[in-house]
This record gives structure tokens, C-alpha cells and sequence, in this order.
């Protein structure tokens, strides 16, 4: 079961300060994955030990899972491992831009909350800004992975992917949906919808050496083919 919280809402919208990676890992040096809506941290808590070589950063809007995984990470003594409770379309963006170059290989977007109502499109956790951040951070061939199990909730957040232009997908896999997933973990929710014999949408998609667009024009882009009724009118 889901447990939505309204990002729009005012306490959602202060931005936080997130501590620096050398202030959350023991090796600040290690290639870093970022995964976004981690929920209660399990996937990250398994690949930590998995990837002892790398450095696992979850970050969840919901404080209470925050704290549980936190909890787990402190008992295992996962210095490789930190958990964040933030908007990630709030407090994400400035902390990924003062990362150093190339430091971060991976973002994953996993079963993010589904917000089906077009009047909701706007907490959708991939919004134009965040793209534009990740994209930023990402050096060429770096990875942004996508999953969900909703259709209306995925196919946003590829077309929005795409219209940037800054990432590809491998030419070897499947389209128009990856069969399989590229982390070794699978989460709590791929677990639910693997048991249920549901199917999960997956994206894979890699850095090219394109330029990043300027936001707005990013943004007026997004609103013609997010909706294109409202620009039809405002035009």
C-alpha cells in the first residue's frame, strides 16, 4: 500500500541544505548512486553490501521510512550507505550541482508515488527541473534507470527524458520496454508486482554529449506535450 504525501504542500516546498558527501560517507571518493523515492531503503540496504565499492544515497519525501532505513544502516554499519528525507524537487537540484565531475554513475527513479489526475500532474517527481539536474551531473555514458508498474506513470517521465534530448538508450535492449532489471536488487515494491505476476515498465537510458537546454525552454516544450489543451489556449 502507497502512503502519498502532497509534495506541493508548504512544509514539502522548504528547501534543505543536504549534507555534503563527505559528510555522509566514509569514502567520499567512491562512485555514487543516487536513487530517488527510495521508500523504506531495502534495495539500497542489499546493494550497499553488494557494491561495497560504491556509495548508495537514497532520498524519500516520507520521514518516517527515512528514519527506519537509517536506522538499519546504522546497525549494520553501512558507511557507504545514507539515507536523506527531502523534495527532491526541492532540495536535490543544488546539492547534485556542487557534486565533483563524475562522481555521480547512477540515478534510478523507482516506483515513483502515481499521480493519475491531470490537476496532480504537477507532483509528479519528474519535473523538468530535476531532469535538467540529473542530466547535468551525469558525465557521457552515465546511467538513468526508470521503472514503474503504471503505464500513466512512466510514459510521462520517458517522454520528458526524451524530450531533453541528453540521454539514449542502449541499442541492445528491448523497446519499448526493458526486460530486465540492470540492479542486482530488486525493491519492495518490484517484489510486490513479481509475486502478483504484474507486469513493470523499465528504461535504461545513458548520458550523451549534448548540451543540456536552458529550463524554460525546457519547460514551454514540456507544457506543449504535457498539455497541450492549456498551451493551445494560452496561446
Amino acid at each position: 500500500m502507497r502512503q502519498h504525501v502532497n509534495p506541493l504542500s508548504r512544509f514539502f516546498q522548504l528547501p534543505l541544505e543536504l549534507p555534503r558527501p563527505d559528510q555522509l560517507f566514509d569514502d567520499p571518493k567512491r562512485p555514487l548512486h543516487l536513487d530517488i523515492g527510495c521508500a523504506r531503503g531495502l534495495c539500497l540496504l542489499e546493494l550497499s553490501a553488494l557494491r561495497p565499492d560504491w556509495n548508495h544515497l537514497g532520498v524519500e519525501i516520507r520521514r518516517p521510512l527515512v528514519l527506519a532505513a537509517q536506522r538499519d544502516r546504522d546497525r549494520l554499519e553501512r558507511h557507504n550507505l545514507h539515507y536523506l528525507f527531502c523534495n527532491a524537487n526541492i532540495s536535490v537540484e543544488g546539492w547534485l550541482a556542487a557534486l565533483p565531475e563524475d562522481q555521480l554513475r547512477l540515478v534510478s527513479i523507482q516506483f515513483p508515488d502515481p499521480w493519475f489526475k491531470r490537476r496532480h500532474r504537477k507532483r509528479r517527481v519528474m519535473q523538468p527541473s530535476l531532469l535538467r539536474a540529473i542530466a547535468t551531473a551525469l558525465t557521457p555514458g552515465r546511467e538513468l534507470f526508470l521503472q514503474s508498474d503504471v503505464l500513466e506513470v512512466i510514459e510521462p517521465m520517458v517522454a520528458l527524458t526524451e524530450l531533453s534530448d541528453c540521454f539514449e538508450r542502449p541499442d541492445e535492449d528491448a523497446r519499448p520496454w526493458r526486460a530486465e532489471n540492470p540492479l542486482p536488487v530488486p525493491t519492495e515494491r518490484e517484489r510486490y508486482v513479481q509475486e502478483q505476476g504484474l507486469p513493470a515498465y523499465r528504461v535504461l537510458y545513458r548520458r550523451n554529449n549534448r548540451s543540456v537546454p536552458e529550463l524554460g525552454a525546457l519547460e514551454e516544450a514540456w507544457q506543449r506535450v504535457d498539455n497541450p489543451a492549456e498551451t493551445a489556449l494560452i496561446s
